[in-house]
Order: structure tokens, then sequence, then C-alpha cells
């Protein structure tokens, strides 16, 4: 009977030295990036890299300050337009030692704590929190211990930089849109949101504003019609059967996500009505699936890949320099005019 094999040993940074036939000081300079070292040993020492196949051992970095990796929480990992970010996040970090690893906080304040604390107990070098709905406190507290970038709150820290859509604008582009097509009667379906503290934060909440300003300023403000529920597929498909049992439904239904007009359309189509004839249906996040034929979804486009590419880059400027003053970065959205919208019959 054979005896099992061994299991091939773990490459070293002396072996990749041997390899190379240079010192495992060049070695350890070129896997960090050192200033001072020559474009030939680069050259060489990737080589000899990519030949033994050589993976730094993180557990030892960490022990020496530093892991290379970056942690990403998201709310869930089933709305498309987390994947926008994502994209935006990993391309800015192409090309540089660091690993992204996702953590999702589940839309509940006990199950992002737990993330966060596990990222830090595991010596992540950063972390990227996207639209997280803990309290500041919390926020500032994982700021304080790690380099942290928040992605979709509003509001600025002292301890963290921050990157958001201008929803409040984004909300406008949408009522204005409706408007100027002859809607009066356009709902909206919003995240309801249990919190006082987090409505001066929370995008669900500043799209809602933008909503209400500006049919208050289109002379619309009796036609205020919001269903809150939220920011699912299910949320909006009860937001909609909410709005489409009013005594005089709405014209247009302007939902607070693509994800929550995809239930949105399924309301609808199941009433027997039909997008745009019977009702329009308009969107923000501008997904991938907003665009597909059958869909043609109207929608505001924050530009999702830019935030992640922003934020990715303002966690590598922090990890770089940790006392410097927060940053604040915002992004004016475009409405993305589609076949979902359409003047009112």
């Amino acid at each position: 009977m054979d005896k099992p094999s061994s299991p091939s040993r773990r490459i070293t940074i002396v072996d990749v030295a041997r390899h190379a036939q240079v010192s495992t000081t060049a070695v350890s300079k070129v896997l960090r990036n050192a200033y001072g070292v020559s474009p030939t040993m680069q050259t060489k020492v990737r080589q000899a890299i990519a030949e033994l196949g050589y993976r730094p051992n993180a557990a030892a970095r960490g022990m020496r300050g530093q892991t290379y990796t970056i942690g990403v929480m998201l709310p869930n990992i089933i709305n498309p337009f987390f994947a926008q970010i994502l994209d935006g996040l990993t391309d800015q970090l192409g090309g540089t030692d660091y690993q992204v690893l996702l953590g999702p906080g589940c839309n509940g304040e006990a199950e992002e704590a737990r993330v966060t604390h596990a990222m830090i107990d595991r010596s992540m070098d950063g972390m990227i929190l996207i639209a997280p709905i803990s309290a500041r406190k919390h926020l500032e507290s994982v700021a304080s211990t790690v380099p942290t970038v928040v992605v979709g709150r509003h509001g600025h820290s002292p301890t963290y930089d921050t990157v958001a859509d201008d929803d409040l604008t984004g909300g406008a582009l949408v009522v204005n849109h409706l408007a100027d097509l002859g809607h009066q009667r356009i709902a909206h379906i919003e995240h309801h949101e249990t919190d006082p503290d987090r409505l001066a934060e929370m995008p669900n909440a500043i799209r809602a504003a933008g909503y209400r300003h500006a049919m208050q300023a289109r002379g619309l403000a009796d036609h205020i019609d919001i269903a809150s529920t939220t920011y699912t597929q299910e949320g909006g498909y009860l937001g909609a059967q909410q709005l489409l049992a009013r005594p005089t439904r709405p014209t247009a239904i302007f939902a607070g996500a693509d994800i929550v007009a995809m239930g949105v359309l399924d309301a609808i189509a199941e009433a027997g009505l039909r997008v745009p004839e019977d009702i329009s249906v308009a969107g923000y996040d501008n997904t991938t699936f907003a665009a597909f034929r059958p869909i043609s979804l109207t929608s505001v486009d924050q530009a999702g890949y830019q935030i992640g590419a922003h934020a990715a880059r303002l966690l590598l400027d922090r990890i770089a320099a940790r006392g410097r003053p927060t940053a604040q970065i915002k992004l004016s959205p475009t409405l993305v005019p589609r076949r979902s919208t359409a003047p009112p019959r």
C-alpha cells in the first residue's frame, strides 16, 4: 500500500532569495515596495516569486504591523448596486498588495458590530463600510481603531472619511422628470427609518426629503404620497400594493432604489396594469438590469463604480497618513430616462 504523499512545503522568503540569487533583505524591500530598489532587482525578485508561487504569510506580516488586507462590510449581497461599488473599489486596488475580504452586515446593528469587530480582531489594515446603519458612536469607535471610510452616509466625522451621492438632488431629479412629463400624482416608496438620530445621515431619508422638497417646489405638495417599507424587492412589492389600493391611485411611482422598483413592477403587472401606459415607474442606482430592454427602467445614476474607486483611494491615503484631516466626497447624480416613464394618459 502506497504511503500518502506529504503536503508540499510552503515557499518562504529564503527560497525566493536563493532562486533570485539576492539577499533576503532585497526580497523584503521588493515586497514592501521600499524606496531605492532598482528596476533590475524588482524584475529578478518578482520573476522568482512568480516561478516559485510564493505567497506572503499574512499572519507573519500582521505581527510586523501590516496584513495587506482591507475589510469591506456591505448590507447584503443581493442588491446589484453594491457590486458596482465593489467593482470600482477592487479596480482602484489593482496593482497593490492589498486583498479585499467581504463581510455582510445583514442590515442590523448587532450583526454590523460582529463583522466590524471580527475585522479589527484579524488586524485588517483598513475598513470600508458600505451604507452602515450603526450609530455614529460605533462608527467612530471603529475608525479610532483602524483607518475607515464610510460609504453612503451623510454628515462629517473627525475620525473617518465619507463618500456619498447627493441624494437630495437625486430625489429632485426624479420628481422634476415626472412633473415635466405632466404627472402630478407622484408617489414615493422609501425605506422606513426607525432611528430618528439617523434621519440626517441615511441616504434613504435624504432621498425622501429630496422628493418632498421637489414636490413642494413644483406646487404638488397636496399630492405627496409616501409608502414606507424596506429597500428590498419585497418592500417595493408591498409598497406598490399600498399605493395601488389608494382611492385615487398615483400615475407615477418613484422607487427609492432599483431593487425596490423590481417589486413595484411585479405588483403593477399582478394588478393587470401596464408600465408606462397606466403608471410610470422610476428607480434609483442605475444598476445593470435597469438597462435591460424588457425592463428599461428610468433611474438615477449615482456612479457606483466611482464611489468605490474614491473610497479605496481615500482608504489608502488614510492608511499611509493616519493623522491627516478627514475628507468628504459627494458625487453629483444624473437621471437616465428610459421607457418606464412617459406622460400620463
